[in-house]
């Protein structure tokens, strides 16, 4: 699946402009860019027009419901109410589009959903695809080794929130604030505001050094928890 290079304000697929906002902790899409980037259509939102229409007779499934509106500047400089999606919905509108350059993004989904299953039968695949895509992505082999086995160290922690009570996640976000800022000075809000990190994962932005505080906080806190219950 080809890249989309992300900017502050628009994201780049092919060449062509595709306009995104920052809402509530993720990205959303301009649902009329996304359908003119892989039909080539002159008119996109006489296409997205036909598109939910078919939709809806097809599957009885309306699009739109995967949709919310908000004002995207554009090529005129104004600012209009814009039909915006998350990612998860915005795959599953291209899955509706019957265009040869969505194919490329089912093939993914279709191959995705498979490794999904693969892992619920197996789940060491997980673990080796996780290091696989850590490793295309330029991490070293230590670096890879420490993330890994604090991901771990987060799991034996949860789970022992768990044993403890602990059900909503709110809570796990809570707790897990009084160890980063035990560890840091910060929240992890706080931490990846400090970084300049948005939706990212702040632990993949971790040094060596962060890596192995973060560890070393969430496993003292199993082993207190352990010992207290």
């Amino acid at each position: 699946m080809e890249e989309i290079e992300k900017t502050d304000k628009i994201a780049v697929f092919k060449g062509k402009k595709i306009r995104k906002v920052f809402l509530e902790n993720e990205w959303w899409f301009s649902v009329v860019d996304i359908v003119e980037a892989l039909t080539d259509s002159q008119k996109p939102r006489d296409y997205w027009y036909r598109l939910k229409k078919r939709e809806s007779n097809k599957s009885g499934i309306e699009l739109s419901t995967f949709c919310r509106q908000h004002n995207l500047q554009s090529t005129d400089g104004k600012f209009y109410k814009t039909e915006v999606v998350n990612t998860e919905s915005a795959f599953r509108i291209i899955q509706s589009i019957p265009s040869p350059k969505a194919e490329p993004f089912k093939r993914w989904l279709a191959k995705v959903g498979y490794e999904r299953i693969q892992e619920i039968e197996d789940p060491e695949l997980a673990t080796k695809r996780t290091r696989a895509l850590y490793l295309a992505k330029g991490y070293s082999e230590e670096w890879i080794e420490k993330r890994m086995r604090g991901i771990a160290i987060r799991e034996e922690l949860t789970d022992e929130w768990k044993n403890r009570g602990a059900k909503e996640e709110i809570e796990y976000s809570i707790l897990t604030a009084e160890i980063s800022k035990a560890a840091f000075g910060m929240t992890p809000s706080e931490y990846k505001e400090y970084k300049g990190l948005k939706r990212e994962n702040l632990r993949d932005h971790f040094t060596d050094l962060e890596l192995i505080f973060s560890m070393l906080g969430e496993a003292s806190t199993t082993i207190i928890g352990i010992l207290r219950h």
